[in-house]
């Protein structure tokens, strides 16, 4: 049961108070939207800030969002993904607590959780109290992939030196941001935590997290199909299966092909009307991604076997999606699976030590 719905719980810190939401449209109880449900309950809601994709979960990834009026309860919305990545002081004059409430996928560099590290920046500068409505994470049940060095490539797609897979909560990872000292000043945070959930658990999100993220499978292969968007292949924008279906027109087995088109969540997709080769995964079995308990990444290294290695990587932007410069560096020198999977081993291990301090629920093994 996610956080939002144990209304008890949290209501009474709302109750007479002048409240911004960051929410978007996966801040729901049931199916009835976080903000409807609090107006409803004569809860004051004063400002609406949204992530990227919008409130209601309809813009393309990168796409800047203006601020505007939520057509529905005539609020205020100000965007906080575009120019502006963080509440200004004007922005939260007149608040007196925030509501955080936003389903997260547990992947290091989707956006989401670097939008609630500005806010806890925001909010500890106001000395306004914080509260963030945990939900399930869909990819906790396992950690993976290499740290992020905050000191050479701190990014929006990723601020913390954490893995790609870190295996925490939205809620749990607020908690790790003040306890670390990530930001200058503690922020005052209560997380009202879900219930019923363990890191070992499935969740299969009620809603699609973002528009390029349409299924459970699409999710469990987030983590490592991502790191093609740092490369010149398609990802499979512009398709049916956007993060399930990897390929380029020069990929040289022909068994299978996907040509991306302009639409509604992918407006000029990579490879746009070009007709791409290359590997399938939209049958590939959930409940088996979900049991590998670690990133993919087979297929990568199989592209970059066969590709022109002088254009696959954008390096720039591989490189800020790892965190480093060295996993690509790793598989640029012909590293097999198992020798970049030793490599993070250290990290990871020490990571795994810090980020037990911090969890709410019971643990994965």
């Amino acid at each position: 049961m996610p956080g939002a719905w144990d209304t008890e719980t949290y209501l009474p810190l709302l109750k007479g108070k002048r409240v911004g939401l960051i929410v978007n449209h996966t801040s729901t109880i049931g199916k009835t939207h976080l903000v409807d449900s609090l107006i409803s309950r004569g809860i004051n809601v004063m400002t609406l800030f949204s992530p990227e994709h919008g409130l209601r979960g309809k813009e393309e990834a990168g796409a800047l969002i203006n601020d505007s009026i939520d057509v529905v309860t005539g609020v205020k919305i100000i965007s906080l993904y575009g120019e502006k990545k963080k509440p200004s002081p004007a922005d939260l004059k007149g608040i007196d607590v925030l509501v955080f409430d936003i389903q997260d996928v547990g992947v290091r560099f989707y956006t989401y959780i670097s939008t609630l590290h500005y806010l806890m920046e925001a909010a500890a500068a106001e000395n306004l109290k914080l509260i963030v409505l945990d939900r399930p994470n869909p990819n906790g049940h396992y950690i993976d992939g290499p740290l992020m060095d905050t000191s050479r490539f701190q990014s929006f797609v990723g601020m913390h030196p954490i893995p790609v897979v870190y295996g925490m909560t939205i809620g749990e990872l607020g908690q790790m941001i003040n306890g670390e000292k990530w930001i200058i000043k503690k922020c005052d945070l209560t997380v009202i935590a879900c219930k019923h959930y363990d890191h070992t658990m499935p969740y299969e999100l009620p809603a699609k997290p973002s528009p390029n993220l349409p299924n459970q499978r699409s999710i469990l292969l987030y983590p490592g199909i991502c790191f093609f968007e740092g490369t010149s292949m398609s990802l499979g924008r512009g398709t049916s299966t956007p993060f399930q279906v990897v390929g380029h027109p020069d990929y040289p087995d022909h068994a299978f092909s996907f040509t991306p088109v302009s639409m509604t969540s992918a407006k000029t997709p990579p490879m746009k009307d070009k007709l791409c080769y290359g590997v399938d995964l939209s049958s590939a079995d959930v409940d088996s991604l979900f049991q590998q308990r670690k990133m993919d990444l087979s297929v990568l290294l199989k592209f970059y076997k066969v590709m022109d290695k002088t254009t696959f990587f954008n390096a720039s932007w591989f490189d800020k999606l790892a965190g480093n410069s060295s996993f690509r560096k790793s598989i640029e020198a012909g590293w097999g699976e198992s020798q970049i999977r030793e490599s993070w081993k250290p990290d990871l291990e020490k990571f795994n030590q810090r980020r037990k301090l911090y969890l709410l629920y019971p643990d994965f093994e």
